[in-house]
Formats: structure tokens, C-alpha cells, sequence
């Protein structure tokens, strides 16, 4: 009977060291959970939070083309939460950053890309295209790109499709973690959300109250500064509601500081060296105080 014991208890022992043994690889193979959670943590806040979004880049001090690789490079190096730009389908599929619907007088959704490729920005670079854009973004993990997405001036489709093929390559290219996508068009950023339900997105106008954006999966507001300065509460609203709040487009000191006082998360300059100044200068009143 004894022997009986003694053989069980071996055997427990035996259970319990393979046990141990098996829960102990298979948390060498796979981190914790808690690691994970402080990776993510790592990954969000590695990423500026002065507020400051450089409209079309950093162009303006430096003398540089908008919506140009070199305006995007010279907004990273300052260091700005994001740089601003706006993205267009041509003729023939190829994503191109422009502002206007037109480039040197040619309707961008109805020419192919060869043709855009005959005519330089100012600084003598070609028109660039979204994954250039994109790709020199990812270089560094501080700078947000703001993707807005212009609405096709052919047809709706042609406005889903867009962003279909945004989407597509941001996920290609992994860089969601970079993106933030803005729209005057609702239809886009909805369509936007069916593909990544976690995308950030944010309208550029007022076109649906703030808790059906909510409903809706935006991440935020981006309305024309006008709006705040009629409706102050605005930021009020939309944070109680989860949401970010951005103002476009402020370049006058006054205005700036408005917002500032406000509470916003970001404003979108065309100054972004003077906003950052400003930024700057209040977080030290703070810490003084």
C-alpha cells in the first residue's frame, strides 16, 4: 500500500515539473501580454505631441514647393506631430500628392502619369506619389502623415475607389501607425472605416453632429477654425465624446493663441516654426507655475 503512495505521489510530482516546464516555454516563445501593451504604448507615444500639423510640410520659411518630398523632410526635422498633404488618382491609377485637381493645367483624374512626369515642382522634383510620400514618412517614427483624400471630380465611385487604393497601400506598406486620413468627403472616411475599422479619421467639415461621427468610428474633428471661434464648446463637445479636435488653417498669431487657450490637440499652420515656438513657451508657463 505504501508503495502504492509513493508511486502516486512520483507521479503528481512528475505532472507537475512537465507542467511548469511547458507553461515556462511557452512564455519564452510568445511574450506577455503586459510586454505587449507597453510595446503599443511605446509605438503611439513615440510620436510628437506638440500639436502642430504643417499644412502641405514645413514649405513656407524654407521656400520650398507644398505637398513636396522636401516640405514633408524639413516638417520632420522640425519635429512637428504631422505634415499635411492631399492625394489624387490619375488617369491611369497612380496615387500623385497635389493640392489642386490640376498640375501644370492638366486635370490630374484625367491624365496618365507619364504626362505628369514631363513637369517639375519648382525645386525639381517630380509630382510625387503616394508611396514616395509615404515610405519617406515611415523613416522616422515622430511625424504623422495627414492624409486628405480630395474627392474625385469625375464620380463618387471614382472617390471610393480612391480611397479603396489608399488603404491598400497604407496596409501594403504597414504604415498605419503613421496615418491619420481626412476628407471633405464623408463617403470617403466611411468607406475608410469599412476596410480599417481602427484608421483615424477625421472630417474636414461639420456635415453630421459629433455623436454620430462618434458612431460613425471617426477618431476626430478637423473643421476650419471659424468654427471654433463661433462655437467654442465645439471642443468641448467633441471631447466628451472621445474625440481629437484639430482647427484649420491658422497662421495668425492672435488666432493661434486662441485655440491654444481653447484646448484643441492640434492646429494646422502654415507656420509651423512659430506655432512650435508658442507650444513651447506655454508648456514652460506651465511647468513654472
Amino acid at each position: 500500500m505504501k508503495r502504492f503512495i509513493l508511486s502516486l505521489l512520483v507521479v503528481f510530482v512528475l505532472q507537475g515539473i512537465s507542467d511548469a516546464w511547458a507553461h515556462g516555454a511557452e512564455n519564452f516563445n510568445s511574450p506577455p501580454k503586459r510586454h505587449q501593451k507597453r510595446e503599443q504604448r511605446k509605438a503611439e507615444d513615440g510620436f510628437a505631441a506638440n500639436g502642430v500639423i504643417a499644412h502641405r510640410g514645413a514649405w513656407k520659411a524654407k521656400k520650398l514647393p507644398k505637398n513636396s518630398i522636401a516640405s514633408l523632410k524639413q516638417a520632420m526635422k522640425l519635429g512637428v506631430a504631422g505634415s499635411e498633404f492631399d492625394i489624387h488618382e490619375t488617369a491611369d491609377g497612380v496615387l500623385v500628392i497635389h493640392h489642386d485637381n490640376t498640375f501644370n493645367g492638366l486635370t490630374i483624374e484625367k491624365t496618365n502619369y507619364a504626362d505628369l512626369l514631363k513637369f517639375k515642382l519648382p525645386n525639381g522634383e517630380p509630382i510625387p506619389t503616394l508611396e514616395h510620400y509615404i515610405q519617406t514618412g515611415m523613416t522616422q517614427h515622430r511625424t504623422r502623415l495627414i492624409a486628405e483624400l480630395k474627392p474625385s471630380v469625375i464620380s463618387k465611385e471614382r472617390s471610393l475607389e480612391l480611397a479603396d487604393k489608399v488603404v491598400a497601400m497604407v496596409q501594403r506598406l504597414h504604415a498605419q501607425d503613421w496615418m491619420v486620413y481626412i476628407s471633405f468627403s464623408y463617403d470617403i472616411l466611411q468607406r475608410i472605416h469599412e476596410l480599417d475599422p481602427k484608421a483615424r479619421l477625421m472630417p474636414l467639415q461639420n456635415k453630421v453632429g459629433i455623436p454620430q461621427m462618434k458612431a460613425d468610428g471617426m477618431w476626430g474633428i478637423d473643421f476650419y477654425f471659424g468654427a471654433f471661434k463661433k462655437n467654442p464648446e465645439l471642443v468641448e463637445v467633441a471631447h466628451s465624446n472621445g474625440l481629437k479636435v484639430n482647427a484649420w488653417t491658422v497662421d495668425k498669431p492672435g488666432v493661434m493663441d486662441e485655440l491654444l487657450h481653447q484646448g484643441g490637440d492640434f492646429i494646422t499652420t502654415d507656420e509651423p516654426e512659430m506655432l512650435l515656438k508658442k507650444v513651447s513657451r506655454r508648456r514652460k508657463a506651465a511647468g513654472k507655475r
